[in-house]
């Protein structure tokens, strides 16, 4: 019975615990609404229009890019860099749609620890800009960011 009495009264100091730290704690900050982290792993779809043809995107239609500065599997986007253009990020494998080469798919680290999708070794990134599923308003900006074709090459339309 006195265990009983010490296990219940502990139980009820952690929880008590518990229920203090997430009131005093800071509340995490957002992440960029464009970002997307899953641990099932992101979803790389293929989407297309009138103008660019087939490109990716990522499993909420939002398209995805490439940047001509970053070499095979090493993203050179951080800090304001990133601000703009969000990498997509995974905690699991990275899932292939339809029209997606599954073999092309991969993940390469970044500077904080975190896994970032790549296709064709190129790292994938959102543009803040967009807005809406479907929206290509980083295709061409500064002339090294491009959406990128299920081939995994750089779309050079506009």
């Amino acid at each position: 019975m006195r265990v009983r009495i010490i296990y219940l009264s502990l139980l009820a100091f952690v929880l008590y615990l518990t229920g203090c730290a997430s009131q005093t704690a800071a509340p995490a900050p957002a992440a960029a609404p464009a970002e997307s982290e899953t641990s099932e792993g992101a979803m790389v779809d293929v989407s297309k229009n009138d103008t660019l043809g087939q490109f990716l995107v990522d499993d909420k239609g939002m398209t995805l890019y490439l940047l001509t500065k970053d070499t095979p599997n090493t993203p050179t986007c951080y800090d304001k860099c990133a601000q703009n253009w969000p990498p997509l990020l995974t905690t699991g494998n990275p899932m292939a749609g339809d029209g997606v080469d599954a073999t092309l798919l991969g993940t390469t680290a970044r500077t904080d620890g975190s896994m970032q999708v790549t296709y064709n070794g190129w790292p994938l990134y959102h543009y803040s800009k967009d807005e809406k599923a479907g929206d290509t308003l980083g295709q061409l900006v500064g002339d090294v960011w491009y959406v990128i074709s299920p081939a995994g090459e750089e779309v050079e339309g506009n």
